[in-house]
């Protein structure tokens, strides 16, 4: 029998040892992955960034051909929007199974098979004579690729091969490549269709998009880093999540974001041309989203590992709702349209880092691309409605001033969701010590 120091001493050191080598000190949960070969940190942050930032660059600058599109084939701004908006809902829907096939099967082979389809979409994006063909490639094809191609699946990778203590870091990071591909990738896209046309312009992207193959070798784990030390079946971990408060009040934060952001990247370029502004503005716009999105997701990610992560989620809504208020009360002008876009841009995927973090703090990484997955599914569905609400309107009303509205009432609701989140793990069944 140890003496009560002694003792203390002892369960202090195993305690620390549950942080360094476990699995977020899970409730003493341990680790049987411990001991497995992992990822080089690196490797898995290279790849996973080159790949999120191909992904989600090539996607940012969908809006650039909302007017070439429609006017070159004779369509409504709703069949474009339509279409796009089906895209963010095809993303939700697969991206929960993406997700277990990535905790089932590995993240290489989702990330292959998702970057053939986002090839294919684009090409028959161009091809496309009907908006009905248009829906099936820009929409359903894009939003199944890009399931397989984004956050749900790269994070599952870094929270299984990063240590606990620096996984918001490693998830701001990525969130960052992210937000340098939008900065990056729309004056090229831009450029691309002012010089090739926007079909040829789409051609090229196809190509672009094989980039994701090789990059996904690098995020190739052994089998077995995928077992962890407490086993759960996938439908238990899907039911234990939706029956947590915290869960449903993050989706409920997502739904917003992804409301929010999808009808600005879409319709801000036309908002800003049926007020007079030169295309070259809404082109500095949408890249300086991009640009300061790269500070804010990264420092969303760093604040992430030293405060709790329910307040910088509540914050990150409330200044995204006062941000849009400004821009529509003040004169519109270029210089007030890029004040926007950056301090938009630092707030726009900076939600990423720190609700999926909570999302691995609460249950643990085993099953964590299927509940990012899922989660993400509650964006998508905003996104959905941002997009597609966002044409509606417009031909209803003649104006996007309404739906600016609602996503102000949005951000404030999302803000206010966000803080009852509890970032507590859920306690798991004490482990057997070796040697007792």
């Amino acid at each position: 029998m140890l003496p009560n120091r002694a003792r203390k001493v002892h369960l202090q050191a195993r305690n620390r040892a549950a942080v360094g080598g476990f699995d977020s000190m899970h409730a003493m949960q341990p680790a049987a992955s411990a001991n497995l070969p992992r990822l080089s940190m690196v490797q898995v942050l290279v790849c996973g960034a080159c790949i999120v930032t191909l992904s989600m660059g090539i996607r940012h600058g969908f809006g650039l051909w909302l007017q070439p599109v429609t006017m070159d084939r004779g369509w409504t701004r709703e069949t474009f929007a339509f279409a796009i908006a089906v895209q963010n809902i095809a993303w939700g829907i697969a991206g929960p199974v993406a997700g277990m096939l990535a905790d089932r099967y590995g993240a290489y082979r989702v990330l292959v098979v998702g970057a053939l389809l986002y090839s294919l979409g684009l090409v028959l994006m161009a091809l496309s004579t009907s908006g009905l063909a248009f829906t099936g490639s820009a929409g359903l094809l894009l939003g199944m690729a890009q399931s397989g191609t984004t956050y749900a699946v790269v994070y599952g990778v870094i929270g299984r091969n990063v240590a606990a203590d620096k996984r918001s870091w490693a998830m701001g990071v990525a969130a960052a490549a992210g937000s340098f591909g939008q900065f990056l990738m729309v004056p090229v896209e831009t450029w691309l269709i002012s010089t090739w046309g926007w079909q040829n312009a789409l051609f090229v992207l196809g190509c672009l998009a094989l980039a994701i193959i090789p990059l996904a070798v690098g995020l190739k784990e052994p089998l077995q880093a995928a077992a962890t030390g407490f086993q759960q079946s996938v439908g238990s971990a899907v039911r234990e999540a939706f029956g947590h408060r915290s869960f449903q009040w993050l989706m409920a934060g997502y739904f917003v974001c992804g409301f929010q952001v999808v009808f600005i990247g879409v319709h801000m370029p036309s908002y800003l041309k049926d007020h007079g502004m030169a295309p070259g503005v809404a082109t500095m716009a949408l890249a300086l989203i991009g640009l300061f999105n790269v500070f804010g997701t990264y420092t969303a990610g760093w604040l992430g590992g030293r405060m709790p992560k329910r307040y910088i989620l509540s914050g990150i809504y409330a200044l995204r709702a006062v941000v849009i208020s400004l821009f529509l009360v003040a004169p519109l002008t270029p210089m007030s349209v890029y004040i926007f876009a950056a301090t938009m841009g630092f707030l726009w995927l900076s939600t990423v880092p720190p609700t999926n973090a909570v999302i691995a703090q609460i249950f643990g990484v085993q099953y964590m691309s299927t509940l990012g997955g899922f989660v993400f599914f509650s964006h998508q569905v905003g996104s959905f409605l941002g997009a597609w609400l966002g044409g509606k309107l417009y031909d209803l009303t003649g104006s996007y001033d309404l739906v600016w509205g609602i996503a102000v009432a949005l951000g404030v609701f999302a803000a206010l969701a966000n803080l009852p989140v509890r970032e507590e793990p859920i306690p798991r069944g004490q482990p057997a010590v070796a040697g007792a």
